[in-house]
């Protein structure tokens, strides 16, 4: 059988490029070469906000319209697009999925449309200011809607739905908003990931439960997974997927209650909690 690819080698395809096509991408070698080329940052001055479901959209009101207001205040100086978290309507349907035997890529459907009604619910809070909401299938557009917009709003739980892999232990979803939302970051490669909780930060415990809970300042995610913590603020799968990011490095972990902390997180004060990937 004659090969046709070789005689457009030459002309179209690089050295790398004839070893993809020609080798297997099961090849350790191999794959290690496709990153000696640097990826580019799509969005480099995009930062990546993730407003808390049950830490802070559940709170209603008193919560959400100052963070409404000073999301608004921010537009023309930063470029925004903000994920939206499934909060405590999210938790009962996986307690409804769970009790009815469904598996871990279907409650990934149930806790998507309730990170999709916060998202919107943002969304019509923002709407005089001409801020859009986005589902997976518009995100091609998003920088039109940035520069035209200055901001966008997304449900943050990654559409794997059916295709969701299994955790480790039990049936929840791992990959949720939180991790959504962080990989929109690293994939855009965004200046900021911007956890927006009802915290200072991450503490050593629940500081609603524990009152000599300590707020960590800073962390590396090596250091975070050797403290063996029971209650981490963000969820977990964020920090394996840092351990191998390219763009997105750092996260901060800020508590919107607090008025004005967004916009100096925004602005890369140093406030809340910073995590840090290791150095490769």
């Amino acid at each position: 059988m004659t090969n046709t690819i070789p005689a457009l080698d030459n002309q179209l395809l690089s050295q790398l490029g004839q070893s993809i096509v020609q080798g297997s991408l099961s090849d350790q070698k191999l794959l290690a070469q496709t990153s000696l080329e640097p990826s580019i940052k799509i969005l480099p001055h995009a930062c990546v906000l993730k407003i808390g479901g049950q830490s802070f959209i559940d709170r209603g009101r008193a919560a959400v319209f100052p963070l409404i207001e000073e999301i608004v205040e921010n537009l023309g100086q930063h470029k925004m697009i903000i994920g939206t978290g499934g909060g405590t309507r999210a938790r009962h349907a996986y307690s409804v999925g769970l009790d009815l035997g469904l598996p871990t890529g279907v409650l990934s459907v149930l806790g998507t449309f309730v990170s999709m009604q916060n998202a919107r619910m943002i969304h019509y809070l923002l709407a005089e200011h001409g801020i859009p909401f986005i589902e997976p299938v518009q995100f091609p557009q998003l920088p039109l809607y940035l520069a035209e917009r200055g901001a966008v709003v997304f449900f943050g739980m990654p559409p794997y739905t059916f295709w969701h892999e299994n955790p480790t232990n039990g049936r929840i979803p791992p990959h949720r908003t939180d991790t959504g939302a962080y990989l929109v970051s690293e994939v855009f490669g965004a200046k900021s990931m911007i956890f927006i909780k009802d915290e200072e930060g991450l503490y050593t415990a629940d500081p609603k439960k524990e009152r000599n809970a300590k707020l960590i300042k800073k962390v590396s995610v090596s250091e975070l997974k050797s403290l063996d913590l029971q209650d981490v603020i963000i969820e977990r799968s964020v920090l394996d997927l840092m351990a191998n990011a390219t763009n997105s490095r750092s996260i901060r972990v800020i508590n919107g209650l607090t008025k004005g902390n967004l916009t100096r997180a925004l602005n890369g004060e140093d406030i809340g909690t910073l995590i840090y990937a290791d150095e490769n």
